[in-house]
C-alpha cells in the first residue's frame, strides 16, 4: 500500500532543500517566511547567534484578513519598515519550502519596495 505524505511533510523537505543552501549571517541575515490559511509571518534571523532580529506578522498588525496578498504587502512593507529602523538592508530570501507565488511573492516585493535587497 502506498502512503500519501501530507502537504506539509511535503513542504518541510523541499524547505529543509532550501536551507541547506541559505543561512544568515550578521552582514546578510535571513528572511524566513511562514504562511497559514489565515495570517502570514515573516522574520529576519542571524543564524550564526540563532536569534530573531525582525519580525512582522499580520496577527501583530491586527489585520482583519492576512490570509490574502495584501495582507501579506502590508506584511512586507512593515519588516522592511523595522529593519531599515535596524539598520539591516541586504537579506537572504527563505521561503519556507512554499511556491514563489501569491501571497510569498506579495511579501517579498513589498520588502523590496521598503527598501530591503535580495
Amino acid at each position: 500500500m502506498i502512503e500519501k505524505t501530507s502537504r506539509n511533510a511535503a513542504r518541510l523537505r523541499k524547505h529543509a532543500r532550501v536551507r541547506a543552501k541559505v543561512s544568515g549571517t550578521a552582514e546578510k541575515p535571513r528572511l524566513c517566511v511562514f504562511r497559514s490559511n489565515k495570517h502570514i509571518e515573516a522574520q529576519i534571523i542571524d543564524d550564526t547567534k540563532g536569534v530573531t532580529l525582525v519580525s512582522s506578522s499580520s496577527v501583530q498588525l491586527k489585520l482583519t484578513n492576512g490570509g490574502n496578498c495584501e495582507g501579506a504587502a502590508k506584511v512586507g512593507a512593515d519588516l522592511a519598515e523595522k529593519a531599515k529602523a535596524k539598520g539591516i538592508e541586504i537579506v537572504a530570501f527563505d521561503r519556507g519550502g512554499y511556491l514563489y507565488h501569491g501571497r510569498v511573492a506579495a511579501l517579498a516585493d513589498a520588502a523590496r519596495e521598503g527598501g530591503l535587497k535580495f
